[in-house]
């Protein structure tokens, strides 16, 4: 007996927990680190270039292809594209998101012995040396793989409730939350001395900063913070109605992305400059500036510890996701139990994101063409697999899909105009995908 297609019960939860899936540690953690490594405010205005041009597109490409299937990623690309070697782009998406999870649920880890340690008080501390504390905490293998079993742990428990009652339900709570705290700390950011200087370096762009490899750099940072490439959105918009307008709710997506990035840019950057960090700091940077900013506001422990929480949540979401896509994957149309197949699918993310838990201690030394296990499945991710899926899914939208389906999936909800199909539709048939191969190209030297 076939199971009852789940669906989100409302546009506003689809969208918030769209956003969730695309801003957690791509926004708030990534982010800043990845733009304090290549070149500041230039590479921020590449991120909102690409996000725009070509992110925004893939995202409606993502959305159409789930809700004109009514599937999730793998079974997809079969319905749409039966018989053919399409299909393994659902395929293609599962493990990519199997593998970003392994590593992405290592930081979700920090994150969660962070929030445990601020409860208490134990973070903020007078003469404090945050990045001993971080130093500390990751390098030992026992709090790294209990922070990830932990989270994974959670990840299972959400997933396995489904979606209303599971990630929506969470995601219409929290998600607001998140974005009022944000300010907060922004506004005590930018008030502090010597903050001016950290705000110049973030949002006045200097080109000579850039090269080939800062713009692969960005592109793959507007897939990884959208969380397109690996066909995430198509399950989540596979349980979408009819009645809600794709573009729309992509742009919002998109915009509120771009505004979390803001918002991190300009709550880190000042507390980098003023406290004499280096913005080059590398994936620490989140944990070793966000105390020292909080250390300077009345209550700042328990600012500290909310702030936590909701930056865990944001990060869950994102997890979610992708935990979500893998189980989707192997329940959809089948008489399996929802909570078994997250639970084994959790435990093997768990099982592969040890390599890069130990990255940051025992493994320390091992690496791969330079780089440790958590990087290198990094980078793999983040500049192989992200840009090939996002190449991919713009070739199969430009042409293979049914194109009477396609327009009438960009149409549902919405009265855009015939034009604005037609614009959307050529960057997805030309301009994304002749990107995409010309920045890696230049990239890797050939170009």
């Amino acid at each position: 007996m076939q199971k009852k297609k789940e669906q989100w019960s409302s546009k506003i939860g689809f969208i918030l927990s769209s956003s969730g899936a695309a801003i957690g540690l791509g926004a708030i953690w990534k982010f800043p680190y990845m733009t304090g490594m290549n070149g500041g405010g230039a590479f921020f205005l590449l991120f909102i270039a690409f996000t725009v041009i070509i992110g925004l597109p893939i995202l409606i490409a993502e959305f159409i292809i789930g809700r004109g299937a009514e599937k999730e990623a793998v079974s997809a690309y079969k319905k749409l594209a039966p018989n053919s070697l399409w299909t393994f782009i659902g395929k293609w998406g599962v493990v990519g998101a199997f593998l970003l999870m392994s590593f992405y649920s290592v930081v979700g880890g920090w994150v969660l012995v962070y929030s445990a340690l601020s409860i208490p008080g134990l973070v903020i501390k007078e003469n404090a040396n945050y990045p001993e504390l971080f130093a500390t905490i990751t390098g030992s293998p026992f709090i790294t793989i209990l922070g990830l079993a932990l989270f994974l742990l959670i990840n299972i428990i959400v997933v396995s409730f489904g979606i209303q009652d599971g990630i929506e339900k969470s995601s219409k709570i929290l998600m607001p939350l998140l974005f009022i705290f944000f300010i907060i700390l922004v506004i005590r950011s930018v008030t502090f001395e010597g903050a001016l200087e950290g705000i110049r370096f973030f949002l006045q762009p200097d080109f000579s900063k850039l090269n080939a490899e800062n713009v692969l750099y960005a592109l793959g940072h507007s897939f990884f913070a959208l969380a397109v490439g690996i066909s995430v959105m198509v399950t989540y918009s596979s349980y979408l109605k009819k009645d809600v307008s794709l573009p729309l709710s992509a742009s919002s997506v998109s915009v509120m992305n771009i505004f979390v990035s803001l918002l991190a840019g300009l709550a880190i950057f000042p507390v980098v400059f003023a406290f004499g960090l280096e913005p080059t700091e590398g994936p620490g940077l989140l944990f070793i500036v966000l105390p020292e900013a909080f250390a300077q506001m009345p209550f700042g422990e328990v600012f500290l510890s909310l702030f936590l929480l909701l930056f865990l949540f944001a990060v869950l979401t994102s997890s979610f996701s992708m935990l979500e896509i893998i189980t989707a994957a192997f329940t959809e149309n089948k008489n399996r139990s929802r909570k078994k197949v997250a639970s084994i699918a959790g435990i093997l993310v768990f099982f592969a994101g040890i390599p890069a838990a130990l990255s940051s201690n025992i493994l320390a030394d091992f690496k791969i063409f330079g780089l440790t296990v958590f990087d290198a499945t990094d980078y793999l991710v983040s500049n192989i697999i992200l840009p090939g899926g996002c190449l991919f899914i713009a070739l199969f939208i430009g042409f293979k899909m049914d194109k009477t389906l396609v327009r009438q999936e960009f149409s549902y909800g919405n009265n855009l105009s015939n034009g604005m199909y037609h614009v959307w539709f050529q960057l997805m048939r030309w301009i994304v995908p002749i990107t995409i191969i010309f920045v890696f190209l230049g990239s890797v030297g050939i170009l």
